[in-house]
C-alpha cells in the first residue's frame, strides 16, 4: 500500500513497546519503522528513518520524551508526536506541547482510542485524551479563580472582573459567527474533516477559519486554541 503512515515507537518498557509495535502492525496503513528505548536514541532513530509521527513515552531514561520531542522537531519540524504515558499532571501535558506535541494519551488508551489519535495527528490535527483535557480545563478555571480572588484581596475585584469581561466580549467580538462556531467544534474534539461535515463546508475553508482563529487568540495551533478558548469563556466545555 502507498502513502503508508511512518511511524517510530519511543518507549522503555520492553512489554509496553513490543505490544504497541504488535498492535499497530496489524494495519496495513501503517509502517512500523522501529522502537528507541531511550529519549537519546529517539533522536538518533528519528533522523535516521524521518517518521511521520513518533509516538513517544515521557519517562524514558537519558533523555526524556519532552527533551527529545523538543530536540527532534528542531531537526525535523514536519515530524508529528504522539505522547503515550502514565503522566496525567497538567504540568507535563504544557510542557508536552510546548515542546510540539499534537496528541497526549494516557496508557490505559483502549485499541481504538490510540488508532483514532494516532490518525488525527498523523493528519495534522490534535488529540488530547477527554480525562487529561478535563484535567487541563479545571486547571485553567481554578487559576483563573486564584487570580481573581488574589485582586480582590488587594481591593480590586471590580477593576479585575471589569477587565476579564471586557477581554472575553472583545475576542467574542472579533471573532466571527462562522468562526466561533468552528471554535465550539474543535473544543468539542471534532477533527477538521468532521467540522467540514458537520457545517457542510469544505476541509479547506475549515483550515482557512482555524487559521484566523488561532491568529486572533495569538496562539500557534489548535489545542492552545481550545485551551485558550475555554479559558476565556468564549465557548463551553
Amino acid at each position: 500500500m502507498e502513502n503508508k503512515i511512518r511511524v517510530l515507537i519511543a518507549e522503555d518498557q520492553e512489554l509496553t513497546s513490543i505490544g504497541l509495535k504488535t498492535i499497530l502492525s496489524k494495519q496495513a496503513d501503517l509502517d512500523i519503522l522501529g522502537i528507541a528505548s531511550d529519549g537519546q536514541q529517539a533522536v538518533e532513530m528519528a533522523l535516521q528513518v524521518k517518521p511521520d509521527v513518533i509516538v513517544m513515552d515521557i519517562g524514558m531514561p537519558v533523555m526524556n520524551g519532552i527533551d527529545a520531542t523538543m530536540k527532534i522537531k528542531e531537526l525535523l519540524p514536519e515530524t508529528r508526536f504522539l505522547m503515550l504515558t502514565s503522566h496525567r499532571e497538567s504540568s507535563q501535558v504544557f510542557a508536552a506541547i510546548s515542546a510540539g506535541a499534537q496528541g497526549y494519551c494516557l496508557k490505559e488508551v483502549s485499541i481504538k482510542r490510540l488508532d483514532i489519535a494516532l490518525r488525527a495527528v498523523s493528519n495534522g490535527d490534535t488529540w488530547l485524551d477527554p480525562e487529561i483535557a478535563r484535567t487541563i480545563f479545571d486547571q485553567l478555571t481554578i487559576s483563573d479563580n486564584s487570580r481573581l480572588v488574589s485582586s480582590a484581596q488587594r481591593n480590586k475585584p471590580e477593576a479585575e472582573a471589569g477587565y476579564a469581561s471586557t477581554k472575553r466580549a472583545a475576542l467574542n467580538t472579533t471573532l466571527s459567527e462562522r468562526e466561533l462556531e468552528v471554535l465550539q467544534l474543535l473544543v468539542d474534539g471534532m477533527k477538521n474533516t468532521d467540522i467540514a461535515d458537520k457545517l457542510c463546508i469544505t476541509l479547506d475553508t475549515v483550515k482557512s477559519h482555524m487559521s484566523k482563529i488561532m491568529d486572533k487568540l495569538s496562539v500557534s495551533d489548535r489545542t492552545q486554541a481550545a485551551l485558550k478558548a475555554v479559558r476565556e469563556g468564549i465557548v463551553t466545555l
